[in-house]
């Protein structure tokens, strides 16, 4: 959760807010698992009611997809409060994300959004985004890597557009940083604003699949995504632009540390946009895993600190959901991260 002006109460749902559970209520076993569903930014309603993602402090959810295209995805979310009052951290999951869109290409659909000020930017996100993107255009049949972040940058900016109406609507200004990976066929996207962030697990070309495979030769970490701050050069450049300011301790106005988020309505006219950098690669053997993380997990773990420590858990042959678990009981009660931390675990099983 980035640091953001103080919100009032009317901006946090007090239902949600009684649903928490205190820190501490961590476990590792398969008890620990408050909710297990999938998560569809196209559910209905109703279902939304029945297949929340992550509406208690401390959760775990698994999804596996069997691909046709030489790999299986395996992936897990797990979050937990840290020592907030309150989780504003929202995710899916989305193995499967073309259930309602299909297509010959395969569709994978994974997020985190962080939110700060509240949470219902975040949740706003978390229900929207995905159904945009697809909306805007997100190629089903034959893969066309533009057409692909365009349909992601429109996507964006059409979710970011309705949810500033809704939040002037209901007169509330929360915001949300995210990170989203859509694995389309045999290629990633990745998309973020704000300080969530990807880092990809990598064997060297000399190791290949097969070396790699006796855990004795190391992963490299590849950070996929670019911070937004106000401190950094080319932002603080852009706030300035737009009429914005950047002060002394590097947040915008004063009070915002990002300078790219969902909503924060307030920010808007003076820098703060919801336009997302933009990666893809190709998927080969060389590519292990994913981490996505919020910046509370991220505050605790270096990228191949995390890297190390997610291989280690997989080359003992523990599954992908206990591996999340205890990457997020690690940040949580270890090394005692006291921001709310979320992360999702994609693993590719290759065949």
């Amino acid at each position: 959760m980035t640091d953001a002006p103080n919100s009032t109460a009317s901006n946090v749902n007090p239902n949600i807010e009684s649903s928490y559970k205190r820190e501490g209520d961590f476990d590792d076993s398969d008890s620990s698992v408050m909710k297990k569903s999938r998560t569809n930014a196209l559910d209905s309603q109703e279902d939304k009611k029945q297949n929340v993602s992550n509406q208690n402090g401390s959760l775990e959810h698994k999804e596996q997809n069997t691909s046709k295209v030489g790999f299986v995805i395996e992936a897990d979310a797990a979050e937990d409060k840290g020592s907030r009052h309150t989780m504003e951290d929202a995710w899916v999951v989305l193995s499967d994300a073309s259930m309602d869109f299909p297509g010959k290409l395969r569709c994978a659909h994974y997020a985190i959004y962080d939110g700060h000020g509240g949470r219902l930017a975040a949740e706003y996100a978390q229900k929207h985004l995905h159904a945009n993107v697809l909306l805007a255009g997100l190629p089903r049949e034959l893969l066309d890597v533009k057409a692909a972040k365009r349909a992601i940058l429109d996507g964006f900016r059409r979710t970011d557009e309705s949810l500033l109406q809704e939040s002037a609507t209901g007169g509330w200004q929360d915001g949300a940083t995210a990170v989203c990976v859509w694995v389309l066929g045999q290629t990633v996207f990745v998309a973020n604003v704000g300080d969530a962030r990807a880092v990809v697990a990598r064997s060297s070309a000399a190791d290949g699949l097969q070396n790699n495979s006796d855990g004795l030769s190391p992963l490299k970490a590849i950070v996929l995504t670019r911070e937004h701050k106000a401190i950094y050069p080319q932002e603080r450049a852009r706030i300035q632009k737009a009429g914005g300011s950047v002060s002394s301790n590097g947040r915008l106005q004063g009070r915002l540390e990002v300078s790219r988020a969902f909503g924060d309505r307030q920010f808007k006219k003076v820098g703060v946009v919801a336009t997302p950098d933009i990666h893809s690669f190709d998927l080969t053997e060389r590519e292990h895993f994913i981490i996505l993380g919020c910046d509370g997990l991220w505050g605790v773990f270096g990228p191949s600190d995390a890297v190390e420590y997610v291989h280690k858990l997989l080359k003992e042959g523990l599954s992908v959901a206990t591996v999340t678990r205890r990457l997020v009981r690690e940040a949580v009660r270890e090394r005692r991260c006291k921001d709310n931390c979320t992360a999702i675990v994609i693993f590719f099983r290759h065949k």
